[in-house]
């Protein structure tokens, strides 16, 4: 493969990247806990919920190709491990099945974190002059900013 040359220099690239890898880590642990969710929740929302999980999970899946082929256009490995997930990620893994309530309300803070993650990470790339990272990461931001606010609507 020939050396790469989009106008960023490989210092910057590799600063994107590793907020990307973050970004990419927080929303495939998303992915998981959404997907998770959508299998075991129940009670009196269960199709609403078990519905609007599966939106959200289906978004997410396209997400992380997007984020993980963004990483590879700046030269970088993208990291595709649980292993490097768990240690990239700034959402923890829950243990056992939370009750519906608990599940918007931990989906809601994961969609929050991942917003903080796409802040710092948009920053960089607004510093590195790349203009395709900081379209994808506004994009994402924008994306999680409205799906927290639809989970907060669910509690009133």
């Amino acid at each position: 493969m020939s050396d790469i040359d989009i106008g960023i220099n490989k210092a910057d690239r590799e600063a994107v990247a590793q907020h990307l890898k973050k970004l990419l880590a927080d929303s495939y642990t998303l992915y998981l806990q959404t997907h998770n969710f959508h299998w075991n929740v129940t009670g009196p929302m269960f199709r609403q919920l078990h519905l609007m999980f599966e939106e959200h999970y289906t978004e997410l899946a396209v997400a992380v190709d997007d984020i993980a082929e963004r990483i590879r256009s700046l030269d970088v490995a993208a990291p595709g491990t649980y292993k490097a997930f768990a240690e990239l990620s700034s959402i923890d893994e829950v243990n056992g099945v939370p009750s519906a309530d608990e599940m918007v309300a931990i989906l809601t803070s994961g969609h929050e974190q991942v917003v903080k993650t796409c802040r710092a990470a948009l920053s960089v790339a607004q510093k590195a002059d790349d203009e395709s990272s900081a379209a994808l990461i506004s994009d994402r931001m924008r994306i999680h900013e409205k799906t927290a606010w639809m989970l907060r609507a669910l509690n009133g």
